[in-house]
């Protein structure tokens, strides 16, 4: 499931950067993949929890404030620059919001995630009443 809707908050599974079902970036950021790409990638991650979160809701206009973002890397044991590259994320999420898309952030590196992307995103958000 996507997204689900509880007590007035959604929350996103972890999204990866996929668009039409296709993942469009595989790899370690710092390894094979750049901070450039791994930014890009952040930001469509960013967009399919945004989407998910939406829908589950019943529309964009649903989402009172964006709460909480989780921006996982998998990354080389050398990268240090998850904040760059969960920026990307952030930016998405207040292009589409604005204000309502300013979220509490938390970016972690780790050693793989699913079918290899380099970018996992999850997503809560408080939904108007």
């Amino acid at each position: 499931m996507p997204a689900v809707v509880h007590g007035g908050l959604a929350f996103s599974a972890g999204m990866t950067p996929r668009a039409g079902g296709t993942l469009r970036v595989r790899g370690r950021v710092g390894a094979e993949v750049g901070a450039a790409t791994a930014r890009r990638a952040a930001a469509l991650a960013a967009a399919n929890a945004l989407l998910a979160v939406a829908e589950a809701a019943g529309g964009l206009d649903r989402i009172a404030r964006c709460l909480r973002l989780t921006v996982y890397l998998a990354c080389s044991d050398d990268f240090t620059g998850h904040t760059a590259v969960a920026d990307g994320a952030s930016e998405t999420l207040r292009a589409w919001l604005g204000e309502r898309g300013a979220a509490a952030r938390t970016a972690v590196g780790v050693r793989t995630l699913p079918s290899g992307a380099p970018v996992e995103v999850d997503l809560t958000a408080a939904l108007t009443t």
